[in-house]
């Protein structure tokens, strides 16, 4: 019994949606003359997700799930389909000459159109006569599965992929689309293609569930998986007379942060200089809220300060971690005085300058730590 989501790892409910009796194993490889008596029926449980939505059958794996299962040709709507399909895809994502990877090729029906866009194609297969009839086309083909071996494949990495019809197969398709992402060059473009399962539930397709198809992906469902797994999703639309979602996605950048170190060395720079001006032990800051905490312990300048003042009582006595200078009450600008003051209070820190100000006026200096920097206001 499948315990947890195959799609965000969560626990499944124990009730099923729906139950089917005695349905067909496999939609592949059918039974012969010779197997008819040993060859039963199973059960299917059909199960959804509370956390991320996804509907799913509650059953091990086809033996055959890795290999990928085509009719041997195309009729002439379906492959006028693909060719322009491709055509477009090529074309938008600027992927001629580029290396372009089939996840799942079967027979290389696929590859061949592709092939004929002027990418550079390759293919992942694991059935060893499908892999053997692409050899014999002249295909570049490798012969695995993405859910075994080594993360990296063979001639990675690559500028594109397709997976079409065969995400729903895979028992962790999670898994796949992580690896599928680091075999990919940065900004890799990609098309992923499953049933269309918002088209099951609108015409009433009970008979679309088979032990084949693991998940049952709606456009929400899909777009969440793509997205946990490190892809932006471009656009998913129905084609191929809305039996088919099709998603296009592109690799997700990381975040650049560096401008954030930058910004801290430019600001501990600040700081330092401002608070050297008034010696070891002459000068306070406003504020143990976490930003001011995180400013005292990244920019170096604790042993300058003496103490930091802070309105909340259940702050006071106690000691910046970190950095372990005592926090206190405002009266102790009062009765320990210091040269100079910084602000660091976040939203509340204008108030406390004028504060500051009224109290004070002239005897001490004071600057607010802003978004921007330091400003000095005495």
């Amino acid at each position: 019994m499948q315990r947890l989501c195959r799609g965000c790892g969560q626990e499944l409910p124990e009730k099923p949606l729906l139950q089917f009796r005695n349905m067909p194993k496999a939609a592949q490889f059918l039974p012969d003359a010779s197997e008819i008596e040993q060859e039963k029926g199973v059960d299917l449980r059909v199960l959804q997700c509370l956390h991320c939505g996804l509907v799913q059958v509650d059953c091990d794996p086809v033996p055959y799930f890795r290999e990928v299962v085509r009719a041997s040709g195309f009729s002439k709507e379906m492959r006028d389909f693909r060719l322009k399909q491709f055509a477009d895809w090529v074309d938008r994502c600027s992927l001629r000459g580029r290396k372009v990877l089939e996840i799942g090729c079967g027979h290389g029906e696929y590859l061949e159109l592709m092939h004929a866009q002027g990418v550079i194609a390759h293919g992942l297969e694991y059935g060893e006569e499908a892999v053997s009839e692409c050899y014999r086309k002249g295909l570049q083909v490798v012969r695995g599965s993405i859910v075994d071996g080594n993360t990296y494949l063979p001639s990675s990495p690559f500028h594109a992929f397709l997976i079409l019809s065969y995400l729903e197969h895979l028992p962790d398709p999670g898994a796949a689309l992580r690896k599928i992402c680091a075999n990919l060059e940065e900004d890799a473009v990609g098309l992923v293609e499953v049933p269309n399962f918002d088209l099951i539930l609108e015409k009433g397709l009970f008979s679309e569930f088979i032990p084949d198809h693991l998940h049952y992906f709606t456009r929400e469902t899909l777009s969440g998986l793509l997205q946990r797994n490190g892809f932006d999703v471009l656009g998913c639309e129905e084609v191929w007379h809305r039996y088919i979602l099709s998603a296009s996605v592109r690799k997700r950048k990381n975040l650049d942060l560096a401008w954030l170190d930058r910004r801290q060395t430019e600001l501990t720079l600040s700081l330092q200089d401002y608070v050297q001006r008034f010696g070891k032990g002459n000068i306070a800051i406003w504020g143990a809220g976490h930003q001011a905490l995180a400013v005292i312990a990244l920019s170096g300048i604790a042993p300058y300060i003496r103490y930091v003042v802070d309105s909340a009582p259940f702050k006071q006595g106690r000691f910046t971690p970190a950095t372990h200078i005592p926090i206190v009450s405002p009266e102790s600008l009062e009765t320990s005085p210091v040269r100079a003051i910084l602000v660091m209070a976040a939203s509340y820190s204008d108030e406390v300058a004028t504060i500051l100000m009224h109290t004070f006026g002239s005897r001490m200096h004071a600057a607010i730590l802003r978004d921007f920097g330091l400003e000095v206001i005495a």
